[in-house]
């Protein structure tokens, strides 16, 4: 069987369309699909099914991506390292949510791009949890942060930490509610309070009030900003309440900048994965960036 063929195949499972494979690819997309079909006219059996908006793979189709795309990843790697023994110079491709991937991975890795004999160069991209796994399945990266689990067998993703939530404001705002108050009333005190949040649907709001109070926010964004950072900045200006990770502003919350507005028995949590295309974990700088990154939030949790 041609590897070539297999090359393509692969890219198209992974982009989930002609089009992006093709570009990925550097190829047209008459030619991916005259090589698809060639692969499906050598195995006897539909690899794809073709729809509206790129195409879905079939049982038999899943089942040799499964198979195939490990080995040809492996291929990649001797290829691009030219089979030296020197390997300490790859370079790792990281992608995730730009606070936690700044506040927590790089700074966690940039301890691996030293000259100790077993550094490697780091390159990261930031971007919401749909494409980050969109960029890893395609190849555009080589280790991915993601709040959300991967589906199917081509990403492998695991557990690296929760995030704790806490509902924020600055003193000015906590001193308008009342010590107290929130517990008492529940969360219609907070109706007239301006929001802070990264986006209009209040994301971070309405995973809060309903983990904790049971029912939706009601009060509308005040101020948008897409960046937690930026949100605690302003929350910190007193623009309004916010919900944020406690790593993020716990120096904020210990200088008295914010205050937390309310302390649940049980706080909100999200879980960060760290997901790989499977079988990349045989390549020595993503294995090496994926133990660390496990070891280092041990100590973030």
């Amino acid at each position: 069987m041609d590897l070539a063929l297999l090359r393509t195949f692969v890219t198209v499972h992974r982009a989930g369309s002609f089009t992006r494979a093709a570009a990925l690819l550097g190829l047209s997309q008459p030619a991916v699909t005259s090589q698809i079909r060639t692969l499906e006219r050598q195995l006897g059996r539909p690899l794809f099914l073709r729809q509206a908006r790129g195409v879905t793979p079939t049982t038999i189709g899943d089942e040799l991506a499964h198979k195939a795309a490990p080995h040809l990843d492996a291929l990649v790697e001797i290829a691009e390292s030219g089979l030296e023994e020197d390997s300490s110079l790859r370079t790792l491709h990281l992608a995730g949510p730009p606070e936690f991937t700044a506040e927590r991975a790089l700074p966690a890795l940039t301890e691996l791009t030293g000259e100790d004999g077993q550094s490697f160069a780091l390159r990261a991209s930031f971007g919401t949890a749909e494409e980050v796994i969109e960029g890893l399945a395609a190849g555009h990266h080589d280790l991915a942060i993601s709040t959300v689990r991967p589906r199917g067998a081509l990403l492998s993703a695991t557990a690296l930490c929760d995030e704790e939530h806490v509902l924020v404001a600055a003193p000015r705002w906590a001193e308008r509610i009342g010590s107290g108050t929130l517990r008492r009333t529940g969360p219609s005190v907070l109706e007239h309070v301006p929001v802070v949040e990264v986006h209009e649907s209040l994301p971070f709001l309405a995973r809060y009030w309903a983990a904790v109070f049971d029912s939706r926010p009601v009060a509308p964004g005040t101020v948008i900003v897409p960046d937690l950072r930026a949100v605690l900045a302003c929350a910190t200006a007193g623009a309004g309440l916010a919900v944020l990770p406690r790593y993020l502003c716990t120096g904020a919350l210990q200088r008295g900048d914010v205050v937390a507005l309310h302390e649940p028995t049980v706080s909100p949590l999200r879980t960060y994965f760290l997901v790989v295309r499977t079988g990349t974990l045989a390549m020595p700088h993503i294995a090496r960036a994926h133990e660390w990154l496990e070891r280092a939030a041990t100590g973030w949790c």
